[in-house]
């Protein structure tokens, strides 16, 4: 009999047959009407949870299930999975770690090049009937910046030291002497030594508004801000009086606080490049991803250990 699997999230939707292939039997629900519907409906049957972290899944949805042993993310996020509410349940939990990171690291060279090159802005100007007039910051041999120098960050920093010839500075919870870039022991100490500051590093309530005004301010006029993490990581506000301003010469943001609302003013700024959270969404990473979440369940059901729990989740 197929174990019975909840899916919230609609970027695995051509690999429904593999999944069920893997003697799961899917049952899709990508709005809030088809989630609580789902959840009603086949409250008494669904033993595994497919989500992301800016999807979740919460305490009164794991209450409502009492069949539910597992809950996987399927990238490296889990923000709004209640964890605690899963730990006390002795509910699994599992993520995708470096599943998409190449996908991640690849979008953020975009968004950074499209940012400082003003590429969308060129773009709709020769639309428009024009040829000339535009210039854009060079990138190599500039200096870039990462805030978090997990499995994403390193990918990053390895295009831009390789590729361009920046010099790279980090900053993490730890120091990683083994990787060969400048640590810097503070957000505000790399932005002051940056052109370029990508945000690579996990949300929640840890990280939350990590880049506020002082940071932005230390990157200063000539500088860019590049966020392929976690919207809750910057201090939104704080962002669209600095763009506004020009306190930073540009920014370029695959997430923002509160998505998939967007803040009114980032659509008036001609200095903001905006995209909608798919830098983790090429055909390879989902193909990983889904691998990676299929390898965990069938762990699960089979009695072994999960390869990649969410940290922090098994009592």
């Amino acid at each position: 009999m197929k174990i019975p699997l909840l899916i919230l999230i609609e970027s695995v939707h051509d690999f429904l047959p593999a999944i069920e292939d893997r003697g799961f039997r899917c049952i899709l629900a990508t709005t809030p009407e088809q989630r609580a519907r789902a959840i009603r409906e086949h409250a008494d049957e669904i033993r595994v949870v497919l989500t992301r972290g800016a999807t979740g899944f919460h305490a009164d949805e794991m209450a409502a299930l009492p069949k539910l042993e597992l809950i996987c993310s399927l990238g490296v996020g889990f923000e709004n999975i209640d964890v605690a509410a899963a730990r006390a349940r002795g509910l699994r939990v599992t993520h995708g770690p470096g599943a998409n990171a190449t996908s991640v690291a690849d979008h953020a060279m975009a968004l950074l090049l499209g940012t400082a090159r003003h590429l969308p802005q060129a773009d709709a100007w020769v639309r428009q009937g024009h040829w000339n007039g535009f210039m854009g910051s060079q990138v190599s041999g500039k200096r870039l910046g990462i805030l978090g120098l997990g499995t994403i960050g390193l990918e990053i920093a390895r295009r831009g030291a390789l590729g361009f010839g920046m010099t790279v500075g980090y900053y993490n919870r730890r120091p990683r002497p083994q990787s060969g870039y400048t640590y810097y022991d503070s957000p505000l100490a790399l932005a002051a030594e940056s052109d370029f500051l990508v945000v690579a590093t996990p949300g929640g309530a840890d990280t939350r508004h990590l880049v506020n005004a002082a940071v932005l301010d230390a990157l200063g006029p000539q500088g860019y801000l590049v966020n392929i993490a976690r919207g809750s990581v910057v201090d939104t506000d704080a962002l669209i009086a600095a763009l506004a301003e020009r306190r930073i010469a540009g920014a370029g943001l695959d997430v923002v606080e509160g998505e998939p609302v967007v803040p009114p003013a980032l659509f008036t700024l001609d200095n903001v490049v905006l995209t909608p959270h798919s830098a983790g969404r090429s055909p390879e990473a989902v193909s990983a991803t889904v691998a990676l979440f299929l390898e965990n369940a069938t762990a699960h059901f089979g009695g072994k250990p999960v390869l990649t729990p969410v940290p922090g989740s098994q009592g």
